[in-house]
């Protein structure tokens, strides 16, 4: 399984603007917050648990399926073990108690949010801390509930880091980034709640939408997207934010119960374009449980067994997640 080759989200971000928090990061030590044994990496009510089985296709499902590669393979960017001597997915570490803030000096700062950033020491880089790629962070909080992310991150020693762009997540509310404002994905989006996990997967249910990555978007977004990073101004493109589902129609039976999460999951929830890269790249989080051999089945999909979904009715307000009541 090839590992996404970096997208270049520097080329197509504004110009940096550096900006360091909490520079003091002694003085930002709190107790650990109460555990109720519950953080779900999004509300229930949020547009990623809403299902697109039932909903309309979108009238432009055609060209955007076309532009994104109709015999192009479904390809899952996580698994267990190396590629080219580097691990892939996007590393979850978890936090289950409440670490002093990091500062973090940030490219992009009048997108990104300005502080309150928990990041464990031991926390992982996609593809290693040697990688040229995009280098997420991505941190559950689960004593706080939130989820700290950055891209293009580089530990700058002790406690402190330096990105492009960060966020940081409140996990039980619905609320979206200021609009026009990017995070560590190129849509706005929080990057933890649309990562495929092993434990759903071994489970057997993926209960939400999955993250995906296409060659070239509009220069628009939809929601729940909150960012555009388009190549063109093409309505032929799929904006940020897009919805696209594995029709139902599609025959799952053969796959292993691993890569049979992840595909009904597509048919149910779908996937949400969310930056740009390779093409129908899915992605999960790195995990030494998953079994690559299943998951490779996947790549027996290709464009054409999608369609786009018009998920407009979903929305309750242009600032929130949260669906609309049904």
């Amino acid at each position: 399984m090839a590992a996404n080759p970096p997208t270049a989200l520097g080329s197509r971000r504004r110009m940096p603007v550096v900006a360091v928090v909490c520079a003091v990061a002694a003085a930002c030590l709190v107790a650990a917050g109460p555990q109720d044994g519950s953080c779900p990496t999004a509300p229930p009510d949020s547009f990623w648990h809403a299902p697109v089985d039932a909903l309309p296709v979108h009238p432009d499902s055609a060209r955007y399926v076309s532009s994104i590669g109709a015999t192009e393979p479904l390809h899952p960017d996580f698994g267990a073990g190396l590629v080219d001597g580097q691990p892939f997915g996007i590393p979850i570490t978890v936090s289950d108690t409440t670490v002093p803030q990091s500062p973090v000096s940030l490219d992009i700062a009048e997108e990104s949010d300005a502080s309150g950033y928990r990041i464990p020491r031991d926390a992982a880089i996609e593809n290693g801390p040697a990688s040229t790629g995009d280098r997420h962070v991505v941190v559950w909080d689960r004593a706080l509930c939130k989820s700290y992310e950055l891209w293009n991150a580089t530990r700058q020693g002790d406690n402190a880091w330096h990105a492009g762009s960060g966020a940081v997540f409140d996990l039980r509310s619905n609320a979206l980034r200021p609009a026009d404002w990017t995070s560590a994905d190129a849509a706005g989006l929080a990057i933890l709640p649309g990562l495929v996990r092993y434990e759903e997967a071994a489970g057997g249910q993926v209960d939400h939408a999955i993250r995906m990555t296409v060659p070239r978007t509009d220069q628009s977004y939809v929601w729940p997207a909150r960012h555009q990073a388009g190549a063109a101004a093409d309505p032929s493109l799929p904006p940020m934010g897009q919805r696209l589902r594995l029709k139902s129609s599609v025959d799952t039976s053969a796959l292993g119960p691993q890569a049979l999460a992840v595909a009904e999951a597509l048919k149910k929830y779908g996937a949400i374009v969310a930056d740009n890269g390779s093409p129908w790249y899915l992605t999960g989080e790195e995990n030494p449980g998953w079994d690559n051999a299943q998951l490779n089945a996947l790549k027996g999909f290709k464009g054409s067994d999608f369609e786009a979904v018009d998920a407009s009715g979903l929305q309750q307000s242009p600032d929130s997640g949260a669906v609309a009541p049904r």
